[in-house]
């Protein structure tokens, strides 16, 4: 792989961010970012995006329990495509792919009531832990897909 992959996990109010490492062995949770706008959430990945030298960004889809495109995917896909415009605008050539993200908010709440931490704490790490662990399943599965 030897290159680095970014993690969104996009929501109405923030949007959790992870990387993996240079090898795409194991995703890291950077940050929670509050969203604000589309332009000011954008100015935000491109710095990260340039910090990091990635190559591929993957972005949550929050596909409903029968593997449907419910409201919050369609508001995904519509980030995506404002998100693309801005990578050409910009003169970024990387790689979007969606990755269903099914569970990953809950799967992470339990993790952080596991580590008894307080809801507001919870709140604070939640959406970043959220996409490291949908970056963590797409590595898993691409390096058992390399195994194979």
């Amino acid at each position: 792989m030897n290159a680095r992959i970014l993690c969104l996990d996009v929501g109405d109010k923030r949007i959790g961010v992870a990387v993996s490492d240079p090898m795409g062995l194991t995703a890291q949770g950077l940050t929670t970012l509050i969203r604000k706008n589309f332009k000011q959430d954008c100015t935000h990945i491109l710095k990260v995006l340039k910090e990091y030298e990635v190559q591929t960004i993957l972005i949550g889809y929050p596909l409903d329990t029968s593997h449907s495109e419910g409201p919050q995917a369609k508001k995904v896909k519509f980030f995506v495509e404002g998100l693309k415009k801005i990578l050409q605008e910009n003169q970024f050539a990387v790689e979007i792919k969606l990755w269903d993200e099914s569970f990953s908010s809950r799967e992470a709440e339990e993790i952080l009531l596991e580590a008894d931490l307080s809801r507001k704490k919870r709140r604070k790490v939640i959406d970043r832990l959220a996409a490291a662990l949908i970056l963590q399943s797409y590595l898993d599965a691409y390096l058992e897909t390399a195994k194979k």
